[in-house]
């Protein structure tokens, strides 16, 4: 007889596939985050999740996915420093405040840095800071997407060092990760804070959050952000959490070390809101040498 416990586990694994489905590319996230906001708008608020979703306009996954796939080649075999948003860029560049957590982790733990990055696209942010992170005395990076994306690194990019999986659950029986990133993540599903509560319940060193939509009153709101047609004919569902009630809804255990302006984004000030990131630490002693 299985016992309470082990239903409500199921329950929740339940849950987070509810989220997973909910996902859009996280390539095409990423692309509209990435525009001035005079190309990007934000409609409403919405009362619900389903109210939303019925008044927005699809997108082919599988053209974006092909994009990015050929972006992210080209710089795998050295052609291209780093991608973003499929397009390719030849000069490095760097995202200070994530690569320092991701380096925190990595000296709290003997210089092992092993990264669960959900929702991680073909693994843009491993490949745009991978020169700065081959340092270190050793390096895992797990990507966690949709199945097609997963299908794609696995054929494509996958390696000793590079890894993708369809769920958490799959990503952590392969390796415990020491540091978790949801960059251009919560913002985008219907249930961040299950999310979150997740996310905490792996005991990882260091939760990274990067490029989330926050404003600073006590309550979540939802809107319908739209993409300008010139990058692709689309819109989705989209919260400005409250960064109030983000910050307290961390799992048990995990202190907000840092947080920092994230990505600059002017059409988010019509809503009232900002991208913010955010470092948080396991309250736990460090591995020391």
């Amino acid at each position: 007889m299985q016992s309470t416990g082990d239903s409500r586990k199921r329950q929740f694994r339940a849950r987070l596939g509810g989220i997973a489905r909910n996902w859009l590319p996280h390539a095409f996230q990423r692309a509209i985050a990435s525009l001035s906001g005079s190309s990007s708008t934000f409609r409403g608020e919405f009362g619900s999740w389903a109210d939303a979703s019925a008044n927005c306009v699809g997108y082919d996954a599988n053209l974006i996915l092909k994009a990015v796939l050929e972006s992210t080649l080209k710089v795998k075999s050295g052609a291209a420093a780093f991608e973003r948003d499929s397009v390719v860029f030849n000069e490095p560049a760097y995202e200070w405040p994530l690569l320092t957590g991701l380096l925190w982790a990595a000296a709290r733990n003997f210089g092992a840095l092993s990264v669960l990055d959900f929702g991680g696209s073909l693994g843009s942010s491993y490949f745009q800071h991978r020169h700065l992170l081959n340092g270190l005395c050793r390096l895992r990076w797990a990507v966690v997407e949709q199945p097609h994306y997963v299908r794609a690194g696995r054929k494509y990019l996958q390696d000793n060092w590079l890894r993708f999986h369809e769920n958490i659950d799959d990503c952590v029986i392969e390796e415990p990760p020491n540091a978790v990133l949801l960059s251009a993540v919560l913002a985008y599903i219907e249930s961040p804070y299950n999310l979150l509560a997740h996310i905490g319940s792996l005991g990882a060193e260091v939760i990274i959050v990067d490029r989330t939509i926050v404003n600073f009153g006590s309550t979540d709101r939802l809107y319908i952000q739209h993409a300008p047609k010139s990058i692709y004919a689309a819109s989705y569902p989209c919260w400005s959490l409250s960064e109030s009630r983000l910050l307290e809804s961390i799992a048990p255990g995990y202190e907000l070390e840092q947080s920092f302006a994230s990505l600059a984004f002017p059409g988010l000030h019509r809503i009232d809101s900002c991208f913010r990131g955010y470092i948080f630490r396991k309250n736990a002693p460090c591995v020391k040498c």
